[in-house]
């Protein structure tokens, strides 16, 4: 395995303050922590890899629960398909590609493209995992990844067979629970909208209420719609935050209906969005030009965030480029870590680090391939 070292952080934001960063790309996974333990001041950050060298990794997640410290990995080959791979080390070894193999039912006639989302439950649930596959499905594991099994309900679903992909395929990128063992689950399809099931995934039933399809005739259908990404916070689950092709939106019933809250920011088109880790009211998202223009507007790299649930938004810019920056941040490449670290990816392989809620940016690498997934964990090494 090789091993780089990442450019050193500014000292004063308080960036390299513990943690490890799952950084996912199209030419392999790479692991940041902070170099010497991180204190104030020190040298910066360590970067490790690359890890699956040459493959797609669009989903990665860490596993703490039931006494594990586990990290999972979706490489995906253009010769040998997509694997879903673990390391109980840190990264020092993986599963070999044969095991937690995530297939489809036989009489489906689907096969596995993409695993775009591998998320851990709640503590309530403490073996059970979920990923989001492309073509657009949910794969569930109650024995934490020992055997899969896809979703019924939406395997089977009525809407399924006019379901149409994004430009990046059908995909269902996003899962958001209430944390109760059989309980609520609301996904995201891109290009299908949102979906809700309040029976532990044996119906669902769209959720698009007041999300447009600015791409479709009707620009309000049941369903069509291009969500890029929805997140919420456990303290108030029945409140998402959506990101829209198109579109920024709040709903506070479970996705019954949805509000527009693009206020002030300079497009509402954009991929990315995460909450705060300790504030249900805080949010942060990076908006890009245009559908067809995927750069940052202006040539400007600004992470805009509210603090009133969506009322107002406000540009971070300090710490970041503010002139010729075309930069495009996809919609898993954006995660947060309590007490108040911010962490982003860059399509031109940068990585972005804000220890004080976004207020100041320091650049924690540069040079790796485009990043397709950040997720920030407080465990260290293995």
């Amino acid at each position: 395995m090789r091993t780089t070292k990442g450019r050193t952080v500014a000292s004063g934001n308080g960036t390299n303050g513990g943690g490890t960063l799952l950084l996912g790309t199209t030419k392999g996974a790479f692991l940041a922590r902070p170099r010497d333990g991180g204190g104030e001041g020190d040298g910066g950050w360590e970067l490790d890899g690359p890890h699956f060298p040459g493959e797609e990794v669009y989903a990665m997640a860490y596993d703490d629960r039931g006494g594990r410290s586990r990290l999972w990995a979706a490489p995906h080959s253009p010769f040998w398909g997509t694997t879903l791979r673990f390391s109980d080390d840190f990264g020092a070894s993986w599963s070999g590609k044969a095991e937690r193999s995530v297939r489809f039912p036989e009489d489906s006639g689907l096969s596995l493209k993409r695993v775009w989302q591998i998320q851990p439950g709640s503590a309530r649930e403490p073996d059970v995992i979920r990923l989001g596959v492309e073509p657009a499905c949910l794969f569930i594991s109650h024995d934490a990844g020992e055997e899969w099994e896809a979703v019924e309900g939406l395997l089977n679903h009525p809407h399924r067979e006019r379901w149409v992909g994004g430009a990046g395929g059908l995909c269902l990128h996003t899962i958001v629970t209430d944390g109760e063992p059989g309980g609520r689950a609301t996904i995201a399809i891109s290009a299908a909208g949102a979906y809700r099931s309040d029976d532990g995934g044996a119906t669902w039933a769209a959720r698009n209420k007041g999300v447009r399809a600015e791409f479709l005739p009707d620009k309000h259908p049941e369903f069509g719609q291009c969500v890029h990404k929805i997140v919420h916070h456990p303290s108030n689950p029945g409140r998402l935050f959506l990101q829209n092709h198109w579109g920024l939106y709040r709903s506070d019933d479970w996705g019954d209906s949805w509000t527009d809250i693009a206020n002030g920011v300079p497009s509402d088109f954009g991929f990315a969005m995460a909450m705060h880790p300790g504030d249900a009211d805080t949010v942060y998202i990076v908006p890009l030009e245009s559908d067809g223009f995927r750069c940052t507007p202006e040539a400007k790299l600004r992470v805009y965030r509210t603090r009133d649930g969506g009322a107002s938004w406000e540009a971070l810019t300090e710490g970041l480029p503010q002139r010729n920056a075309y930069e495009t941040v996809l919609r898993d490449a954006l995660d947060t870590l309590a007490p108040g670290q911010v962490f982003f990816g860059t399509r031109s392989g940068k990585v972005y680090a804000s220890g004080d809620d976004g207020t100041t940016w320091g650049l924690v690498c540069e040079g790796l391939p485009p990043v397709v997934c950040v997720k920030a964990c407080a465990a260290g090494r293995g």
